[in-house]
């Protein structure tokens, strides 16, 4: 992701930012807005094929477009590919045809357009160990495609929403009953999709024990994306409120049904894992953000091409996007962080004022220069949020920080004080000193023991947590001389 929606990045909303941050798969259009489809769908199949396949083909270049692109890597691709040829083979329908995208974004994230368009994010081949692992994945969309779920849910929305209209004209002005209905559909179809992603589980896991893979690896995996999640956010999913309207059932009620349905087909030793070819297929693929849109390397973030830098205070958590640089403080605190073109005949005070802020207070604006470079300063307020608007001019580029808080306070504006004043360019040779980091695969030693291991790594603090996240080594357990694992280092 991831989607995601990114709870851990919540309050960045009120920033104005229109984001596409998906968490789990997804097998409706990403865009957020599902299938249109007006009176009764097709009944002929052939009919409902072909609007499945225009959806896809119209919203393909969207997702590609959102995600950071394609990400190129022939032999994973070829990997990826046969996977999905033997999934295909052993599915309940062998010929229907599938186009299976790598997506070059960090994010955990895979999901479904309808006309068999399936997607698989490089951050989630990245955190699998196995082809049973990644085939899971990939079986469970290709269950959505062939369930046709994208146009069930299309076809609920529909219904719930004319059930609203209906009942809204009955209750007339009554406001906490329309509240209540518009509530009831929102759980509705919460619970739709609830339904259909257990179905999907169900299905993958059999599809892929018939391509003769473990069926265990749904659950394995489940099991590693919700330590993963964890591990990024702070938060565990299981968390009720967090996930009372998901689209997705919790990740411990969804790791209890694919094992319980893992167990039909025999026991733990049942299926193939294939490891090693997959180990050796991920060996040196991209980790973590692309270097196109800049790293986060612990509380700070860089661009090697923009030549720029910053950091927040510790406790903040960032996330890079293709659209924005995000981050959230514990107390709720959010922050922003973006390009914007501006003429550079338009002075920063005029482009501020320019009506882009809501609640700007223009008493408040300040010109100062921030690293060498002109800078404008300001404060907004609007229902509810205090604003803190910092615009740096760098040659040509403009840069935008937003912070937002409903309890300013001296550690609020400490922070932005702290941030804005950290933001550096960076000379040619600085820049060319930060590269992407990149998934090797090592094999242990008679005397290599996790921790060891671990302090290999690169790009995080916590080297020895997400260690054994990435290679599926519980607290406590020893490595075997011999085996395989990933490490994340820099790009030589």
């Amino acid at each position: 992701m991831s989607k995601q929606r990114l709870t851990r990045l919540r309050n960045a909303a009120i920033l104005g930012a229109t984001l596409m941050l998906l968490a789990g798969c997804k097998s409706v259009l990403t865009s957020g807005n599902e299938p249109s489809i007006s009176g009764v769908a097709p009944a002929n199949s052939s009919a409902i094929d072909a609007v499945e396949r225009e959806i896809g083909r119209k919203e393909h270049p969207k997702i590609v477009k959102a995600y950071g692109g394609v990400y190129s890597n022939p032999r994973l691709e070829v990997m990826v590919a046969k996977l999905v040829g033997r999934l295909v083979a052993a599915s309940t329908e062998p010929n229907r045809p599938y186009r299976v995208t790598i997506l070059n974004s960090p994010t955990v994230n895979a999901f479904a357009l309808p006309g068999g368009y399936l997607y698989v994010t490089r951050g989630l081949i990245a955190l699998a160990n196995d082809k049973s692992e990644l085939a899971a994945v990939l079986a469970h969309e290709m269950a959505h495609v062939t369930a046709r779920h994208a146009l069930e849910r299309a076809r609920a929305r529909r219904d719930t929403e004319l059930t609203a209209k209906v009942m809204d004209n009955m209750v007339g002005d009554d406001n906490a009953r329309k509240a209540s209905i518009k509530t009831s559909n929102l759980v509705t179809l919460a619970s739709f999709s609830q339904v259909q992603e257990l179905e999907a589980d169900k299905q993958g896991i059999e599809t892929a024990f018939r391509a003769g893979l473990d069926p265990f690896a749904a659950s394995r995996f489940l099991s590693t994306m919700g330590q993963y999640a964890e591990f990024l956010t702070g938060r565990a999913d299981n968390d009720p409120k967090a996930n009372f309207l998901s689209s997705h059932p919790t990740t411990p009620q969804r790791i209890q049904t694919a094992i319980f349905t893992a167990r039909r087909y025999g026991g733990p030793s049942v299926g193939a894992r294939e490891r090693e070819d997959y180990l050796e297929a991920i060996d040196g693929m991209l980790f973590g953000d692309a270097p196109d849109e800049g790293f986060v390397r612990g509380n700070s973030y860089i661009h090697p091409h923009l030549r720029i830098r910053f950091s927040l205070p510790t406790g903040y958590r960032l996330e890079n996007t293709t659209k924005a640089v995000l981050a959230v403080a514990p107390d709720g605190t959010a922050m922003r962080f973006d390009g914007v073109s501006v003429s550079p005949d338009v002075p920063l005070t005029s482009y501020l004022t320019s009506g882009w802020v809501t609640g700007l207070l223009t008493g408040s604006i300040r010109e100062q220069m921030i690293d060498g470079q002109p800078a404008v300063l300001a404060a907004a307020k609007a229902k509810g949020w205090t604003f803190r608007i910092a615009i740096i001019r760098v040659q040509s580029a403009t840069y935008r920080f937003v912070f937002a808080t409903t309890n300013p306070n001296s550690a609020y504006e400490s922070a932005v004080a702290e941030t804005v004043n950290s933001f550096r360019t960076l000379s040619f040779q600085q820049a060319q000193s930060y590269k992407p980091l990149t998934i090797n695969i090592v094999t242990a030693g008679g005397g290599d023991s996790p921790q060891r291991v671990a302090e290999r790594m690169e790009g995080t603090e916590n080297k020895l947590r997400l260690f054994r996240i990435l290679n599926d080594i519980d607290s406590g357990a020893r490595l075997k001389r011999g085996q395989q694992i990933k490490v994340i280092r820099s790009l030589n």
